[in-house]
Parts: C-alpha cells; sequence; structure tokens
C-alpha cells in the first residue's frame, strides 16, 4: 500500500477556509485513520522515515489528541511490547447525504465513517432549495438526536459534479449548473462537499473498505442503474466524464432487452432493478418487484429463473471486461440491486472465469452492503477525506 492517501474529495469544496495540519502530519494522522491501529514501526515503513523521525512527527499529534496511543500488545523487535497508535473515533461527527429523485437519506458516522444513526426525508420537489432545506432538516435532526456536533457534511448523487461543487448535470432532478456545496454551507455554516454517487461509494472502499488491502480496484454498482468506479494508484479516477454513467451502456448480450435510450442487452437493459423487473413483470402479467424476482427465480419459477440467469451472466461478463480492460484483480459489488449475486452467484462465477484469459489472476470478489445508507456513508467519506484533522 502506498504512504500517501490522497484526497478524493475536491479541495476546492471546502469552506469556509480552514488551517490544515503540516502535509507530514497530515499524511501520519492519514495513515492511522485508515490502517489504525499501527505500531510506529509499520507507520515508519510505511512512510519511509526512520523510527526517531515518526515519534518526533508523532508527538505534537498525540499531545493535541489527534492520535491516542493505546494499550500495550506484543509486537515489535524480539517481542518487546510495542503501544499501537489511533485515532479517537468519536472526536468528530460527519453526515453524508444521498440525494435521489424521490428522497434524502443521511447518515451520522464518526471519523471512521461507521454510521451511528440514520434519517431519510421524502422529497416532494426537487427544486435546489427545496433539497437544500431538507438538508438542513436532516443535519438538525441527526445532531440534535445524538448530541453532537457535526464536522462536515457530504453529499452524493446521480450526476457530474465539478471541482467547484456546482452540479454540473443531474437530470434526475432536473439540475444544471447548481451551486449546491455553496448554498448548503451558506445554510449549514459547516463545510460540505459534493460528489457523484459512485465516486463517494467508491471512496468508501478506499479508505475503509478493499483499499486497506489494495491500491488498484474496480467498483460495480447495480440497483436503479449501473455505475462503474475505479481506483488506481490509491486514487479515485475521476475525468472530466464522471457522473455521465458511460458504465451503464456497456454491450453485454447481443440478444438482450432494449434499455431506455435503445441500445440491446447493454449493462443497464441487463442488470438494473427496473428492466429486471420490467421484463419479469411483462411477462407474468402483473407488477413483480425486485425482492419478488429474486425470490420466484429462487423458487423455480422459468420466466424469472431466466431473466435472473441471462442478468447474473451478464454481471461475470462486466466483472470480467472491467478488470482485463484496466488490469485489476479486485472487484468490488456495490449497490441495491447485489442480491442478484447472492442468489445466482455460482453462474456470476463462472461467466467471469469464461470472460478472462485461463492464465490471468483469479479475480478477488468484495461484497459491499446492500443496505441503501451505503450511499450516504460513501457522502460522509468524502466529507472525511476532505475534512478530518482540518483544525
Amino acid at each position: 500500500m502506498n504512504s500517501v492517501l490522497p484526497v478524493s474529495a475536491h479541495p476546492k469544496q471546502l469552506s469556509p477556509k480552514r488551517r490544515v495540519l503540516a502535509d507530514s502530519a497530515l499524511d501520519l494522522a492519514r495513515l492511522v485513520l485508515v490502517r489504525g491501529p499501527i505500531s510506529r514501526g509499520d507507520l515508519a515503513q510505511a512512510l519511509r522515515l526512520s523510527v526517531a523521525s515518526l515519534t518526533r512527527l508523532s508527538k505534537p499529534l498525540l499531545d493535541a489528541g489527534v492520535l491516542i496511543e493505546g494499550e500495550l500488545v506484543a509486537g515489535g523487535t524480539v517481542g518487546r511490547p510495542v503501544r499501537l497508535l489511533d485515532v479517537r473515533e468519536d472526536s468528530a461527527h460527519f453526515m453524508g447525504v444521498k440525494v435521489t429523485g424521490d428522497i434524502l437519506q443521511a447518515v451520522l458516522t464518526d471519523l471512521r465513517a461507521t454510521i451511528i444513526a440514520d434519517a431519510s426525508l421524502p422529497l416532494t420537489q426537487t427544486s435546489p432549495a427545496f433539497v437544500v432545506a431538507g438538508v438542513a432538516q436532516l443535519a438538525r435532526q441527526l445532531s440534535v438526536q445524538r448530541a453532537v456536533k457535526l464536522t462536515g457534511v457530504g453529499v452524493a448523487l446521480g450526476g457530474q459534479v465539478r471541482g467547484d461543487g456546482v452540479v454540473h448535470r443531474a437530470p434526475f432532478l432536473g439540475w444544471k449548473d447548481v451551486p449546491l456545496t455553496q448554498m448548503l454551507a451558506d445554510e449549514l455554516g459547516l463545510p460540505v462537499v459534493a460528489d457523484n454517487d459512485v465516486s463517494a461509494l467508491v471512496a468508501a472502499e478506499q479508505w475503509f473498505g478493499a483499499g486497506r488491502e489494495t491500491a488498484d480496484f474496480a467498483v460495480v454498482t447495480i440497483g436503479a442503474g449501473v455505475g462503474y468506479g475505479l481506483v488506481i494508484d490509491n486514487q479515485v479516477r475521476r475525468t472530466a466524464d464522471t457522473g455521465l454513467g458511460l458504465g451503464g451502456h456497456f454491450p453485454l448480450d447481443p440478444n438482450g432487452p432494449l434499455c431506455m435510450e435503445g441500445h440491446r442487452g447493454c449493462s443497464t437493459a441487463m442488470l438494473s432493478i427496473p428492466s429486471i423487473c420490467a421484463q419479469i413483470s411483462s411477462v407474468l402479467g402483473r407488477p413483480v418487484n425486485y425482492s419478488q424476482a429474486l425470490e420466484l427465480a429462487k423458487e423455480g419459477n422459468r420466466v424469472a429463473e431466466a431473466v435472473v440467469t441471462s442478468a447474473a451472466n451478464a454481471l461475470g461478463k462486466l466483472i470480467a471486461a472491467a478488470a482485463n480492460l484496466t488490469m485489476v484483480n479486485t472487484v468490488v459489488l456495490g449497490g441495491e440491486g447485489i442480491g442478484l449475486f447472492a442468489v445466482k452467484e455460482t453462474a456470476v462465477r463462472e461467466a467471469v472465469v469464461a470472460g478472462r484469459d485461463p492464465e490471468a489472476e483469479p479475480i478477488s470478489l468484495h461484497l459491499a452492503s446492500a443496505d441503501f445508507t451505503e450511499w450516504a456513508r460513501g457522502a460522509a467519506t468524502v466529507a472525511i477525506q476532505a475534512q478530518a484533522f482540518v483544525l
């Protein structure tokens, strides 16, 4: 794992201006946050410092309460006990909000993005002012409920978010060039970071999930749509096209159904929850939701079994393509639609193998939580990455 843990959120979005730790101390504090509890020896090795230099660097952080020392544990040279360094997880609290077309889902987390509480608010309209008011309401509700002071807020949504916190494009909200972070910062009086929802979910995996074990991995999400994200050398890859949903129309089955854009057998047509439900519902002649679709497939209903099996094969193909084209060997599956994997794991894995060179390294598959709050936790993570240890 590389020693420097880059901030994935856009630094320009931090407001108001605040004092940040010196770069070397910030690297140390972030590394302890992500990998702690951890020994000074392991930290020194990761940061390429001598243990003496590491001790000098950590002392002011310990004095300031940014870092804490744990109990003595066995380890170190010749079996000497060592004290591991860690952070106080309850020293800061963050709120993450996932914005959809009909709901605001919020979570309150500690410094390690552990969810402490959650709340949601229906959206009866999607105007920027209404959304900002809803986020402010949730911030008050969660901070009062848990009697904590918020350090910062992260917001995630499906769309393109520029480095200055302006939502350039969010079709499901009907937004174009909305200065979301500035509006929220003015309303809340707190630092606010906004990001694309898939990128935020990837950021959570980068610091607190798969990224703890590998510097390179891909994330595939299935739910209302299909998302794709990538981490290379501990960096969440963001480009001007992030948020366009380019992974949603990757061709997977030339004989598959059409998506709403007219692409036959693309990833959205094959894997999205609305498409799977629509295919089964149209043949059965009655509405079928996603949990019912998976249950019918498990029970052997021929229509559901055929649709769900095709989706499983398509998911395996997409995973293999993601690994092949980016040369990563770890793929994280996320989103509220990953129940598909639980029902058809064997079919998915067989399709992954079929899509790989026989001599290629096996792909390590990780499952993120399918809980909808996971998207909001991603939003909290980008706030943590940008604002943790900002004094």
